[in-house]
């Protein structure tokens, strides 16, 4: 399978209400052929409504869907040829592996001799070859996972969805999995489309982020971009951590406390805004060195050990209180006044990020 294998999506304007509850508002999508696309965002934000939409099984109220150039909006979902991993796995516990990923294929009418070889294939992608007699309970549930990635991916279709499939995964297992998972989409080729409520999943995982809230997508990009760039509050303060400060934009400068703080990327806004602050983007200094444009004075009001790093917890002079991440070795914490104790930061211009004062 590659890109020829692949499809992109285009949703148009699609809409879908329960109630006074707009689960989707006019969401407006595209999604490039063999692109790895993760919705993200909140419980009840739309983004499990929207995969349902595309898999079938939920119908819009309005709007368009279409896999290239055809129009599958009502289309049932056994004949749009879409691989899907539903949260839960929905494995057949009655059947061994081998019978429960070739489900599909004997739906399909496919050969007995040609179902044998596709099984084979598949488990080996999913790098569990020789599983095929063992029974679902006899299974981890790293290994029902990759059953049910088989199962999805064995009649080669040209879009996979998938609904939060690692979320009952530990950790560690759940961080293997997202390369994992990664490294078998580049492999496939096929245009994928993942939900998740779990930042650092997306992030690790994707092309692209579309950022959901309220049934609207808030940011379509990169997921850098994504995270150094976000479009809004919301945005900004789901992706990482994050802090706001009050500030003043005039004449394409921006005042906080009585000084500028330089910003490299100055959208074009005026009056009272936010300025978006990520901890581990600030830097402690000493001191003793001159003040300069984008320095920051304040005290420290608490300190937490977080194993790799320390965050300190700042009160500034006007009141406002923001947090700052540093290593915790010994150098790092050489470097951070006690609590109670004055503290100076330093932020980068590339690092200043102005957004709206109403988050919008």
């Amino acid at each position: 399978m590659g890109e020829s294998a692949s499809l992109p999506i285009a949703v148009r304007q699609l809409t879908k209400a329960y109630g006074a509850v707009h689960a989707l508002d006019h969401v407006d999508l595209d999604v490039k052929s063999g692109e790895f696309l993760t919705l993200l965002g909140p419980s009840g934000s739309g983004k499990t409504t929207l995969l349902m939409v595309l898999a079938g099984f939920v119908r819009p109220d309005s709007g368009s869907v279409r896999f290239g150039t055809q129009e599958v909006v009502r289309l049932a979902p056994h004949k749009r040829n879409v691989g899907m991993v539903f949260q839960n796995y929905a494995l057949f516990p009655h059947m061994d592996v081998a019978a429960n990923i070739a489900f599909p294929l004997k739906l399909r009418g496919v050969r007995s001799e040609e179902i044998a070889r596709r099984v084979a294939s598949a488990l080996e992608l999913v790098q569990l070859g020789g599983y095929g007699v063992r029974h679902i309970d006899q299974l981890s549930g790293g290994q029902r996972q990759r059953v049910a990635l088989a199962r999805a991916i064995v009649f080669e279709p040209r879009i996979v969805l998938m609904d939060e499939p690692l979320s009952a995964l530990d950790k560690q297992l759940r961080e293997a999995m997202q390369l994992e998972l990664r490294r078998l989409h580049e492999r496939l080729g096929t245009t994928t489309i993942y939900v998740t409520h779990d930042q650092r999943e997306a992030l690790t995982m994707s092309d692209r982020i579309a950022v959901i809230n309220h049934g609207k997508v808030m940011q379509l990009d990169a997921p850098r971009r994504i995270y150094d760039r976000p479009a809004n509050r919301f945005v900004a303060e789901f992706i990482g951590e994050s802090a706001f400060l009050n500030v003043d934009v005039a004449a394409g400068q921006c005042r906080f406390a009585g000084r500028t703080i330089e910003v490299r990327n100055m959208p074009a806004v005026e009056g009272r805004c936010q300025l978006m602050l990520r901890p581990e983007r600030l830097r402690i200094l000493d001191q003793n060195e001159p003040v300069a444009a984008n320095v920051l004075d304040g005290v420290v009001t608490n300190m937490v050990f977080q194993g790799d790093t320390l965050l300190l917890h700042v009160r500034l002079g006007d009141g406002s209180a923001i947090s700052v991440r540093g290593p915790s070795n010994e150098a790092g914490v050489a470097k951070v006044p006690g609590i109670g104790n004055p503290i100076r930061l330093g932020l980068g211009a590339g690092d200043a990020i102005i957004l709206p004062a109403d988050g919008g």
